[in-house]
């Protein structure tokens, strides 16, 4: 009899474990789903991890979420950002790492808030001292409600970018930049002292003097050595449009018009119009 009971409750925790191991691997759709967002910004990258709530006919701000409280700025864990190079928010460097993005909503002043837990839940162990920057924006009142929480990079340049959370019929947006031209500089500087420096090499160089303005000597000088050491449609172009921007239009025309050509053959229409405009604006 003792040997039967004992292998019924044998028998009848195995299907205790079964029953627990099947309803162990139910998995429903998440009520507030996670999501992320990247954006590069100058030789860097910000990432954006946070939880989407939805209102669901619910009155957040002001209500359960009272103004001038500290809020995880989405649901579940608190939002995070990940910043790979040292960026600046709104003006003030903050060093590359990953931060808790949390903020205080207020109806007429938000304050964001970077901090150096981001792995708390929610906000309920926040705390204000290991806050690494803090910064008010101003918050703008939507006509139309965000039904669900939505953080996104709106605008950008490629240097900077501008941060936007919405919810229900609030929007806040903030900048984030980084200037690369330390870094940059750093590589030209490498790159040059090179035994032998490449083509493109001095092509890269030419294009980087040229859009950010630093030197039109240099440009001249760089895109020079690269249109004589790789004479194709794209070298020509970028040495013709160095050469008139220093008054030099005669070698302008003359690298322009082979560059012409060149592209022509290949049919690149681009460099058609880019290499006719630097002879158009040369005659002019």
């Amino acid at each position: 009899m003792k040997k039967t009971c004992i292998g019924l409750l044998t028998t009848f925790s195995l299907i205790l474990l079964t029953i627990h191991s099947l309803q162990a691997q139910i998995q429903t759709p998440q009520a507030s789903p996670t999501a992320s967002i990247s954006q590069a910004i100058g030789l860097g990258t910000a990432t954006i991890n946070y939880s989407r709530p939805s209102l669901k006919g619910r009155q957040m701000f002001g209500k359960q979420l009272p103004f001038g409280d500290v809020w995880r700025t989405g649901a579940n864990a608190v939002t995070t950002i990940e910043i790979s190079e040292e960026m600046s928010f709104m003006g003030t460097s903050v060093p590359a790492g990953i931060y808790g993005l949390l903020s205080i909503p207020g109806e007429e002043e938000w304050t964001i808030i970077l901090n150096q837990d981001s792995k708390q839940w929610g906000a309920y162990t926040y705390q204000k001292e290991k806050d690494v920057l803090r910064f008010k924006v101003k918050p703008v009142k939507t006509k139309e409600k965000t039904e669900h929480l939505t953080i996104g990079f709106t605008t950008f340049t490629p240097t900077s970018a501008t941060l936007t959370i919405a919810w229900e019929n609030f929007k806040t947006s903030f900048e984030i930049s980084q200037n690369p031209e330390k870094q940059i500089m750093t590589q030209i500087d490498a790159t040059l002292a090179k035994s032998e420096v490449s083509a493109n090499d001095y092509l890269s160089i030419a294009n980087y003097y040229y859009e950010t303005g630093k030197s039109k000597d240099k440009t001249y000088e760089y895109s020079k050595k690269a249109a004589e050491m790789n004479p194709k449609y794209w070298s020509y172009f970028v040495f013709a449009r160095a050469a008139a921007t220093v008054g030099k239009c005669d070698e302008a025309v003359k690298a322009a018009e082979k560059g012409l050509t060149l592209a022509k053959e290949s049919g690149d229409m681009a460099y058609v119009i880019n290499n006719q405009s630097v002879i158009d604006s040369c005659k002019k």
